[in-house]
C-alpha cells in the first residue's frame, strides 16, 4: 500500500496557490512542495491539521492509500 498525497488536487478546488497556502500555515516553499510531490517521509500532526484549517477539509481529502499490486 502507498499514501498518495493529493494536496495539489484540493489547492485546485480551493482555487489557491501554493504561495498563499505557505504563508497562511508558516511552511516553507521548499517543504511545500517536497509534501506535494510526495516525496516527504514524514508530517507533523500540527502541520496536517494546520494545512486542513486554512483549506477547510479533513486530513482524508489530501491523503489517500493506494494498493500497489
Amino acid at each position: 500500500m502507498e499514501i498518495v498525497v493529493r494536496l495539489d488536487v484540493v489547492l485546485a478546488q480551493r482555487k489557491m496557490k501554493s504561495k498563499d497556502l505557505d504563508e497562511a500555515i508558516g511552511i516553507s516553499v521548499q517543504n511545500l512542495s517536497l509534501l506535494k510531490s510526495g516525496k516527504v517521509k514524514g508530517l507533523r500532526f500540527s502541520t496536517l491539521a494546520r494545512i486542513c484549517e486554512v483549506l477547510e477539509c479533513q486530513p482524508g481529502d489530501l491523503l489517500e492509500a493506494v494498493v500497489v499490486p
